[in-house]
């Protein structure tokens, strides 16, 4: 259809219509948890460019229109230029935050930056392929497996986010009680380790339930308003004395 259309503009038959290119799939990157995190959507006309911060949990990009990256498509993970020198250094998968942009050109070249917040190293990386370079049949199954499989991707990213916020949230607690042992009410204490017990239960139940899980952090949440003001006291206070280095 798109070869008829440029025919006819070229031919002057059709004057009032212009022909743009797209980019057919969504664009975008694994983060922490499995989940993708889109950059550039379907559809946007060439050439383009957008970016944003995520958490990574290893920078590979990846192109599908589904809300997990399982199953998406992906690029060969290749060497790309470094702006800068050296490599990103290693930290716990979760902890790095990268900015990272992606532009396409108007022949559908993608180039990606990537750029580490905390060391402001660059990583640039050209795909020497097309971007949109995609067999039409591949890209339609592509979209009908995205459309066909939208709910249980849904499903399987609400539990992922809810399921990350339990993690952290149970580990923190544990450090927490540790740290203000003898602060709180005994009252209090039984009852946060009460919640913070029936995340971790439900992070193992089979099948998983995702409302129930994220009504046990809430749960969590408000269960530890009090540690979280004796966290922030006693890091006032220790940041106090090392200013008047006691």
């Amino acid at each position: 259809m798109g070869a008829v259309i440029q025919a006819g503009i070229l031919a002057g038959s059709l004057r009032q219509v212009v022909l743009l290119d797209v980019t057919p799939l969504s664009l975008g990157i694994e983060t922490f948890g499995g989940l993708m995190n889109v950059i550039i959507p379907r559809n946007s006309t060439l050439p383009c460019k957008a970016g944003r911060c995520s958490p990574m949990r290893w920078p590979t990009s990846q192109r599908c229109s589904s809300a997990c990256c399982r199953g998406n498509g992906s690029w060969p993970r290749t060497t790309g230029t470094r702006a800068g020198g050296g490599a990103v250094p290693g930290r716990a998968q979760g902890q790095c935050r990268v900015g990272v942009q992606f532009a396409i050109d108007a022949n559908g070249i993608l180039q990606v930056l990537a750029r580490d917040t905390v060391t402001q190293v660059d990583t640039v990386l050209e795909i020497q392929n097309s971007a949109v370079d995609v067999e039409d049949a591949r890209v339609e199954q592509m979209i009908a497996e995205s459309v066909d499989f939208a709910f249980e991707d849904m499903n399987e990213r609400i539990w992922t986010e809810a399921r990350l916020k339990s993690e952290e949230l149970t580990a923190a607690v544990d450090e927490a009680l540790i740290q203000c042992e003898g602060l709180l009410e005994p009252a209090e204490t039984v009852k946060i380790r009460e919640c913070n017990a029936e995340v971790r239960r439900l992070l193992g139940v089979e099948p998983h339930d995702a409302r129930a899980l994220k009504a046990a952090n809430q749960a969590l949440d408000d269960a530890t308003q009090t540690l979280a003001v004796l966290l922030v006291e006693r890091a006032m206070e220790a940041a106090l004395e090392r200013k008047l280095g006691i």
